[in-house]
């Protein structure tokens, strides 16, 4: 592989088309602040560079990244590209990856407001991310240990594992389906609404009115802290751990619990789902109609 090292590009598809290169050492950056720098390349390794211009990556397959840095101003910096690794990377324009599949990252800070949309097979790990309208339509993502803060993350996914991670996002997984999350923390309200075979595993659930309007919910020994209003319309199997200020109308068929309850609200003929009050210490059983 050739190598380039040390330079500064500037210029309108600076290396389009390359292709068996290896950028070390290189700024991305200059008055004639040129364009896609390396549209339409295959098999390129950039390591140690500095982007500060726009869609560096468009149409790429086979692309490594590592220790590098994306500005603000590097916004849309992947699109359509493939077989894609990217290690203790900053990635803070805005709607990176898009469009992208077979994505490795690993070790990256990423601030980037709608980042990763209709990405197809990504794997997340050791990363801190903030972001608005996170990974949304999504397919076959594997998270793990993955820090993330922001809105409406992770909606209409699907086929996906989260393992070991915190999340601080309303309005996350809402439409997902088929998603497994297990020994994390999810922090925010309306917690995945209308979602459909979604299983939390081992899990800290925090926020009012979270899992409204699902189908096939699961809950397996999860903790739920300030959560009111829960379970609205919602077809759901939970085991919960820690009391729960109010249940709503959980659909029929749905069985429930928990070792405490602050209110059960049943106000529409469907809501008959089962809430089992088991109290711990006592290990007694009263079933609540």
């Amino acid at each position: 592989m050739r190598t380039i090292q040390n330079q500064t590009f500037d210029a309108e598809r600076a290396l389009y088309g390359s292709s068996d290169i290896v950028v070390k050492d290189c700024s991305f950056d200059g008055p004639a602040d040129g364009e896609s720098a390396f549209k339409e390349c295959q098999n390129i390794q950039a390591e140690h560079n500095f982007f500060n211009l726009r869609y560096p990556f468009w149409h790429d397959h086979g692309l490594v990244i590592r220790d590098s840095e994306m500005t603000e101003l590097c916004r849309a910096a992947l699109w359509y590209s493939d077989h894609i690794t990217i290690e203790n990377t900053k990635l803070h324009g805005i709607k990176a990856l898009r469009e992208c599949a077979d994505v490795k990252m690993k070790g990256c800070n990423v601030i980037s407001p709608e980042f990763g949309w209709s990405v197809r097979g990504i794997e997340m790990e050791d990363c801190d991310v903030e972001s608005e309208y996170f990974m949304m339509r999504s397919a076959n993502l594997h998270f793990t240990n993955v820090r993330m803060k922001g809105k409406y993350s992770f909606q209409y996914i699907e086929d996906s594992v989260f393992e070991n991670c915190t999340f601080d996002t309303k309005d996350a997984f809402w439409h997902a389906k088929n998603v497994t999350v297990r020994n994390s923390v999810v922090k925010g309200e309306y917690l995945a609404w209308y979602c459909e075979n979604v299983t939390f595993e081992n899990c800290k659930i925090i926020g009012t009115q979270p899992l409204c309007y699902c189908k096939g919910l699961k809950l397996i020994n999860c903790e739920m802290i300030d959560c009111d209003l829960a379970f609205e319309r919602s077809e759901v199997e939970a085991a919960i751990t820690t009391p729960v200020l109010s249940i709503k109308n959980p659909l029929a068929g749905s069985r429930i619990t928990v070792p405490a309850v602050g209110e059960i609200i049943r106000d529409i003929k469907e809501g008959t789902g089962t809430v089992q009050v088991q109290k711990q210490e006592a290990k007694s059983v009263c079933a609540c109609a």
